[in-house]
């Protein structure tokens, strides 16, 4: 039984968010997805602090408050590795189903 779909989308930038709704097979169920981007650059929280541990922390503090503030009708799925220059990193959401 298949459990994941992986679906490229061309020409996505790492700052725009997109929704996907999907059918499975006959049924009428449809799911909802979301990407959405965040500010992965911490430059102006370091105050000359920029060590790599200090930049890490700093990134893992503002992701958190981020996924933390989210519309609650959406569930975290996953967190994208973004590139080592990247100013956003990518999240999937899907939307709870009631």
């Amino acid at each position: 039984m298949l459990k994941d779909l992986c679906i490229p989308i061309p020409g996505f930038s790492e700052n725009e968010v997109a929704e996907l709704h999907l059918k499975v097979g006959d049924r009428k169920i449809s799911y909802d997805f979301r990407v959405e981007s965040f500010a992965w650059d911490v430059e102006d929280e370091l105050n000359g602090d920029s060590d790599d541990i200090s930049k890490s922390l700093a990134r893992i503090s503002r992701l958190r408050k981020a996924i933390a503030e989210y519309d609650k009708t959406w569930e975290l799925i996953q967190i994208f590795t973004p590139a080592d220059s990247a100013k956003f990193i990518q999240v999937l959401y899907r939307k709870k189903t009631s």
